[in-house]
């Protein structure tokens, strides 16, 4: 089952993850251009730091149809009640042949003139391994994050909407700003190790062309001495 359009159908209508803790999950969506043009789309969701979508801008020939990997990120806990407010959003147009879909006009989603631009709206839904042993492991760790849920409305009741939507997009900076120092931490630690390997064979060079000058004098002091002529009696 999926949703269709005038230009474009989408298969399926709901985004389905296989939810597991510490571990990416991925979701397949098929675009289907229903027309005899060439059609554009790009994928928007609410939660773009969570998600990673490829491709998210394309250009689909007639008749024709294309695969998009959505991957949700590594979770450290289960949601409550194991359910999703994400949702995603597909905006297509046609557009002309010619256009190069690693390369779509910034404006071509543009809401302007008679230029006709569907959407489609698609929510996100969470399911667990069937028979999965960590079945009870889920419902308390959902419970814990219920109940910590609850607690944080609680002590957030009396703030605006202002208020939470600045505190959550501090913890996504802060959670961001971990993962990028941890990025950078390995890359240093490459650049060290490729420093290092360099700066030996560099060491090992140096000695072999110091030993060898070394090797070729005192191959020519010995041969000046056992050259010389003896001395006359």
């Amino acid at each position: 089952m999926g949703g269709s359009g005038t230009m474009i159908s989408v298969y399926p209508d709901d985004l389905t993850f296989l939810f597991e803790l510490d571990k990416p999950c991925y979701c397949n969506l098929k675009v289907v251009n229903n027309s005899e043009y060439h059609v554009a789309f790009k994928v928007k969701t609410t939660s773009p730091r969570k998600y990673f979508v490829r491709p998210n801008a394309s250009v689909v020939q007639p008749w024709d149809s294309c695969t998009i990997t959505i991957t949700l990120q590594a979770q450290k806990e289960y949601p409550p009640d194991m359910q999703s407010k994400d949702k995603f959003l597909i905006q297509s147009t046609k557009v002309a042949a010619s256009t190069d879909m690693d390369e779509i006009p910034p404006d071509t989603f543009n809401k302007d003139g008679d230029k006709l631009i569907e959407e489609m709206k698609l929510k996100v839904v969470y399911t667990l391994p069937s028979g999965s042993s960590e079945d009870s492991g889920v419902t308390s760790s959902g419970n814990r994050s219920f109940r910590q849920g609850n607690d944080d409305l609680s002590m957030l009741k009396n703030a605006s909407l202002d208020e939470i939507q600045a505190i959550q997009r501090l913890k996504e900076e802060r959670d961001n700003n971990l993962q990028q120092n941890q990025q950078m931490q390995r890359e240093l630690d490459v650049l060290r190790r490729r420093r290092s390997r360099k700066a030996d064979a560099g060491f090992s060079i140096t000695f072999a062309a110091f030993a060898g000058i070394i090797g070729i004098l005192v191959g020519l002091l010995m041969s000046l001495i056992f050259s010389s002529p003896p001395d006359a009696a």
